[in-house]
C-alpha cells in the first residue's frame, strides 16, 4: 500500500493507494478517527452505490461503525444547494454528531458535494474521501476543496474542509466507461504541465496502456499525481498564492460547463479545452513556446475527443 502524507498541522491526513482497498477502507478510517467515531454516513450516488456500497458498508461495519447510506443524484447538475440541504435533513432525522463521519463513495461530485455538507453541518464533522473515478483520485480528493454549484457558476458556494482520510482503491477505475476515464486523464496531462515535465513526458510515451487502465501504469500515475497536489497544498492550502497553477484550464473550462447547464462535458473534457485556451493565450503573449503548446495540445488530442 502507498502510503502519501498531507502535512497541515492539525489537519493533517494520508493518502492510502492500492488495488482492492475499499475492503480496508473501514479499519483504515477507524484508525485516522480513533474510537469516538460511532457513526458512518455513506454518501453515493445510485451507479456506484450498486457496485461498491454494500462493500465498504460491511468494511466499515467490521471496523465497529454503525453505518447508513444515502444516494444522491449524478453529475454536476446535481451538486447543488438543493441536494446538500436534502443530505443536511437525513443527518438531522439520524441525529449525526460531530464525532460521527461522512464517507463519500464515488466522483468528484459525490466528493465535492459530501464534502460540502460535511463542512456546513454542525460547523464542520469530519469526512472520508473514497474516490472511485480517476479525475477524483488524482485531483478533487485531495486538498480539501468542497462545494456545490449556483446557476451562474461552479463551485461559487464552498468552504475549505479537509478530509480526515482519503481512500484510493485503483481497482474500482475497471469500472469506468471509457469516456471517464479519458477525462481523468485529461486532468493528469495537467499536472505534468505545471509541476512535472517528466511526468507529462511519460503520459504521452504510455498514453495507450493509460487508455487501457493497465494497473502498474495507472497507479503510478495516480501516486504521482495525488503527491504534486499534496506538496503544493501543504505550501498554500487556501490557494493564495501557488495553489492557483492547479486550476490551470480551469477558467475557460468552468465557464463551459456553466454555459451549457452543466450537462454537455464531463468535468475533465472542459478542462481539456480549457488548457487547450489558455496555451494558445500564454503563446500568443510570449509566456510559452510554440513547441511546448504544440506538445500540449497533441497531448490532449492523443487522449481523445473532447
Amino acid at each position: 500500500m502507498k502510503s502519501i502524507a498531507v502535512r497541515l498541522k492539525e489537519r493533517s491526513y494520508h493518502i492510502r493507494i492500492d488495488a482492492g482497498l475499499l475492503d480496508e477502507s473501514g479499519p483504515l478510517a477507524r484508525a485516522a478517527l480513533g474510537e469516538r467515531s460511532r457513526r458512518a454516513i455513506i454518501i453515493s450516488n445510485d451507479t456506484v452505490s450498486r457496485l461498491y456500497g454494500a462493500r465498504v458498508e460491511r468494511s466499515f461495519h467490521r471496523a465497529g461503525f454503525d453505518v447508513h447510506r444515502l444516494t444522491v443524484g449524478d453529475g454536476e447538475r446535481h451538486k447543488t444547494l438543493r441536494t446538500a440541504a436534502s443530505a443536511h435533513t437525513f443527518l438531522i432525522e439520524r441525529r449525526v454528531e460531530r464525532s460521527d463521519v461522512i464517507v463519500a463513495l464515488g466522483g468528484g461530485v459525490i466528493g465535492d458535494t459530501a464534502g460540502f455538507v460535511a463542512a456546513t453541518y454542525l460547523r464542520g464533522i469530519r469526512f472520508v474521501q473514497v474516490p472511485t473515478t480517476l479525475l477524483a483520485q488524482i485531483d478533487s480528493s485531495v486538498g480539501g476543496k468542497t462545494g456545490v454549484n449556483h446557476p451562474l457558476g461552479k463551485n461559487l458556494i464552498g468552504a475549505f474542509h479537509q478530509p480526515s482520510l482519503v481512500v484510493i482503491d485503483t481497482e474500482t477505475l475497471g469500472s469506468l466507461p471509457p469516456r471517464e476515464l479519458r477525462a481523468g486523464l485529461f486532468e493528469a496531462i495537467k499536472y505534468g504541465v505545471i509541476r512535472d515535465r517528466l511526468l507529462f513526458d511519460r503520459i504521452a510515451r504510455e498514453i495507450e496502456r493509460l487508455k487501457r487502465g493497465e494497473p502498474a501504469e495507472v497507479a503510478h500515475l495516480v501516486a504521482r499525481c495525488c503527491r504534486i497536489k499534496a506538496d503544493v497544498v501543504e505550501r498554500d492550502e487556501r490557494e493564495g498564492d501557488l495553489r492557483r497553477i492547479l486550476n490551470f484550464g480551469h477558467t475557460v473550462g468552468h465557464a463551459l460547463e456553466a454555459a451549457t447547464g452543466y450537462r454537455r462535458f464531463l468535468h475533465g473534457e472542459a478542462v481539456g479545452h480549457g488548457m487547450r485556451a489558455a496555451s494558445l493565450i500564454a503563446e500568443r503573449m510570449g509566456l510559452l513556446q510554440t513547441g511546448d503548446r504544440m506538445a500540449i495540445e497533441e497531448a490532449i488530442r492523443r487522449v481523445g475527443p473532447l
